[in-house]
């Protein structure tokens, strides 16, 4: 097996599907993005929105949830490439957040990503630069975000 094999380059790789639920909008952005829109339905109904929607940073935090999730599979995969079987590390950042549509009440959003290339990391010998493109889609098929991340992943 290849590391682009193992990190499935050029894959779109379905991450998992949550529905983003009232009450949860409301006490996701009470915490975090307390904007008018996020937390009151009535209010919401007035705003620029029309309605009440999750925050973008909600369905950004939904997507690395799943991803994690999704990855923690992949790390049971049987590795039988060269040396030790790839182990994921943190992310250095990430880069072009959109949040294109917003994600309304009671709509189910489908997460995806995928792995565009790797590359040797100078100045950390054995590990390599894992770049993704990262996605989300509403139930109608649209995007509504989409972002580029990295990860850093051991490889020796």
């Amino acid at each position: 097996m290849t590391l682009d094999e193992f990190f499935r380059i050029g894959t779109t790789v379905t991450l998992g599907s949550h529905t983003f639920e009232p009450e949860a909008i409301k006490a996701f952005a009470r915490k975090y993005d307390p904007q008018i829109f996020h937390i009151d339905e009535e209010a919401a109904q007035k705003s620029v929105l029309g309605g009440l929607c999750a925050s973008g940073w909600h369905t950004a935090a939904t997507w690395m949830k799943l991803n994690l999730e999704n990855r923690l599979d992949a790390e049971d995969a049987n590795w039988n490439g060269p040396g030790p079987m790839p182990e994921f590390g943190p992310s250095p950042g990430f880069k072009n957040l959109k949040w294109l549509k917003p994600v309304y009440a009671g709509e189910t959003v489908t997460f995806t990503r995928m792995a565009v290339s790797h590359r040797p990391i100078s100045s950390r010998p054995g590990w390599r630069l894992l770049a993704l493109l990262c996605a989300a889609s509403d139930s109608a098929g649209d995007k509504v975000l989409e972002f580029e991340s990295a990860v850093l992943v051991k490889v020796e």
